[in-house]
């Protein structure tokens, strides 16, 4: 079936959208529209007003001033019942899915179907009518799959089939690949390439611009609340888009090392995880160096670092950090040794989303700011002060909840709690998920000043241009092993994944 093409009426315009909240201005006039069977990329840094727009168009705030046309209807505002009636639906970064229920539960929680006469749950039914939907995003679970088993990939797919099981009209997809591997990443574009055909509109919003100049027929970008500039199908660079967004040119990505590859920081030698029993992990990172490690999602990747830091039980193998054997049972005792992990998901297991910023970044060594016993909180915000300086975390009050800060600077503040101790060697676990293409850079500059500095640095990416862009050498595992090692003039897209699928 062709793609169609988008018509001459917008399926979907905002006219002169505008929100103010007191002392700051999120939104400045913003107008954009998107037509039947268009993807529409929307691009722009942390911060830029790309969250409040979709917030608005989801009902859950309100506009200042402005109007909401869908088709020929108009609206001042939405509530989240019209929006979805409206058919606008939504794939969030943040993931909304209930760990206690299984997968055809939340793909139609709300909407549950029912049998008749006594109106009890139809679970078989929602069964059956969620196992195409998964088909269509690729996913290797069922739906009767509890969902607290699924990883955070996997739930992200469970996301996307949500969001196709409504009656979508426009479906707006937030960040859908920042935990994807390029496998799955490539079965999104293609459920993307069926939506345009089926007439439905689409508004991709990511940091990772290859796939906005792979998917989009058009480019809008914001900057501080305002739109800077709009690309056509035949305009849209890499470049292009980073001008627009930030209104600048970037450096490239990779800087090579200060200093050719030093002494043995960490060294794995037939390491042993729970995920994969029958498989032996042999891994050496050197001070000066990035170590990327890639591939597919269930690689072992997560597993293998939760099991280095003490989260996992290590099966088999020996651990030596610095040449002494390393048995972390628990995290404690790897943080005590100076081996840090910065996790994959930064708001279930790296923040007190809850607490303050100052206090994230010193929780981790809450000795050091209690010098008598009692926790200071004049060494506390001395601590994070610092900090906030040396990582640029953008935040007026440090006092402030984590929860209240764009995704770059919470990173930034998960980076914070381990810079401002002793590291030997961390453990980046998709450091840059979420993050634009600014804070991204900043990151990649903390990571070869770590490395430089003698710090071990390994970084887990599903990005395979970041992998590729950055690491110094790439270790690909499949199943748990190591499937091959690649150094830096050896790599290419084609080759991580040969190792990464097993292909000769």
């Amino acid at each position: 079936m062709p793609l169609s093409t988008p018509s001459a009426l917008p399926l979907l315009a905002l006219q002169s959208i505008s929100k103010a909240y007191p002392g700051v201005v999120a939104l400045s006039d913003v107008s954009m529209s998107v037509h039947r069977g268009e993807v529409l990329g929307l691009v722009g840094e942390n911060g830029a007003g790309k969250s409040t727009l979709m917030k608005i168009l989801g009902g859950v705030i309100e506009p200042t001033s402005g109007r909401i046309v869908i088709g020929h209807a108009e609206f001042a505002r939405l509530s989240v019942t019209a929006s979805q009636a409206a058919g606008i639906a939504f794939v969030h970064q943040e993931l909304n899915v209930f760990d206690n229920l299984d997968v055809a539960a939340n793909i139609f929680l709300g909407r549950e179907k029912r049998s008749a006469p006594l109106g009890l749950l139809d679970r078989q039914g929602m069964r059956e009518a969620a196992r195409p939907l998964l088909g269509r995003v690729g996913a290797r679970f069922g739906p009767d799959t509890p969902v607290v088993e699924l990883s955070l990939a996997e739930r992200q797919l469970l996301e996307i089939a949500k969001a196709l099981s409504i009656d979508a009209r426009v479906v707006i997809m937030d960040e859908p690949t920042s935990s994807l591997t390029l496998t799955e990443t490539q079965t999104l574009m293609q459920v993307i390439a069926d939506l345009k055909a089926q007439g439905i509109a689409v508004i991709y919003i990511s940091h990772r611009l290859s796939e906005i100049e792979a998917c989009a027929d058009r480019v809008l970008a914001l900057r501080d609340g305002k739109v800077v500039g709009e690309l056509a199908r035949n305009e849209i660079t890499h470049d292009a888009m980073i001008r627009l967004m930030i209104g600048r040119d970037l450096k490239a990505l990779y800087t090579p090392p200060a200093a050719p590859p030093g002494k043995i920081i960490l060294s794995l030698t037939a390491v042993v995880t729970a995920a994969w029993p029958q498989a032996r992990a042999d891994i050496v990172v050197r001070s000066g160096e990035i170590l990327g490690i890639a591939g597919l999602m269930g690689a072992g990747r997560t597993e293998l670092a939760e099991t280095i830091f003490g989260i996992r039980p290590l099966l088999g193998g020996d651990i030596r950090l610095s040449g002494k054997p390393l048995r972390a049972d628990t995290p404690a005792q790897a943080i005590d040794a100076g081996l840090y992990l910065v996790p994959e998901d930064r708001k279930r297991t790296g923040l007190l989303l809850e607490a303050a910023i100052d206090e994230n970044i010193a929780l981790a060594d809450l000795p050091a700011v209690a010098p008598h016993g009692l926790v200071s909180r004049r060494d506390i915000r001395k601590r994070a002060e610092t900090q906030r300086r040396e990582l640029a975390i953008k935040a007026a009050d440090l006092t402030r909840v984590a929860a209240e800060l764009s995704g770059g600077n919470q990173q930034k503040v998960v980076l914070a709690k381990w810079l401002s101790m002793r590291p030997s060697l961390i453990i980046f676990d998709e450091p840059t998920r979420g993050v634009d293409v600014g804070a991204k850079s900043e990151i990649y500059r903390l990571l070869r000043a770590l490395a430089d500095a003698g710090v071990g640095v390994v970084m887990i990416s599903s990005d395979m241009e970041e992998v590729i862009g950055v690491s110094d050498r790439i270790v690909v595992l499949r199943e748990g092993a190591v499937a091959g090692i690649l150094d830096r003039p050896a790599f290419s897209e084609q080759g991580v994944l040969r190792l990464a699928v097993g292909a000769n």
